[in-house]
């Protein structure tokens, strides 16, 4: 993704945290262990029960923060969870992100960007409105302000998530971002759209 390993984005952005002082990445891949390690993070490779398709982000979390336990002799102060898939990030956005936990008073925190989509949802071939009553349906500006979970930004007690198995848990607040940063790559479409995203960044930032 322009012109680097996508998972580089985001160790990148982790490294240049004023907050984060370890930067660490999961994975079974020697491939990916080689990159991660040449761009500056750690790696704790994962066994191969934890990994696959089928396997949770909790599952992995835990094994990471059971062996940093174990390294470290004591559990980190908070964990941020980044997930490379969701790379368009603006540089202050981690530090923002820890910042809004800390003086929210949460336990746990997830980024989030604006929606606008009036949602439906169909059972037993009946279709049904969710987030709003088609009867009388609302201008978008008048609706109540609703966010979706993007996936880029996670921050929480590694307590809790022993304790829970979810990374969240107990009073929950929200980091919101841009739009933009609801792309998640996971076909070549959404590549090509945050490669074009990017772009755009780069220029505001050269004018």
């Amino acid at each position: 993704l322009a012109g680097k390993p996508l998972i580089v984005h985001t160790i990148e952005q982790a490294l240049r945290s004023s907050r984060v002082t370890s930067t660490v990445v999961t994975t079974d891949d020697e491939r990916i262990a080689a990159t991660s390690r040449d761009a500056g993070a750690a790696v704790i490779v994962r066994p191969a029960v934890i990994s696959g398709d089928t396997a949770t982000s909790e599952s992995a979390l835990i094994h990471a923060v059971e062996i940093m336990q174990t390294q470290n002799g004591s559990l980190p102060d908070l964990l941020v969870f980044l997930q490379c898939t969701s790379p368009l990030r603006h540089p202050d956005d981690i530090d923002r992100a820890i910042e809004t936990l800390l003086s929210s008073g949460a336990d746990s925190l997830l980024s989030v960007s604006p929606s606008h989509r009036f949602l439906w949802t169909e059972t037993e071939g009946e279709a049904r409105s969710i987030n709003y009553d088609f009867h009388h349906r609302p201008r978008r500006q008048d609706m109540q302000p609703q966010y979706a979970e993007n996936g880029s930004i996670y921050v929480f007690r590694p307590q809790a998530l022993l304790a829970t198995s979810n990374r969240l848990s107990g009073k929950i607040a929200l980091y919101k971002m841009d739009e933009d940063a609801a792309v998640d790559i996971d076909t070549p479409l959404d590549l090509k759209l945050a490669e074009i995203l990017l772009q755009e960044r780069h220029k505001e930032a050269q004018r």
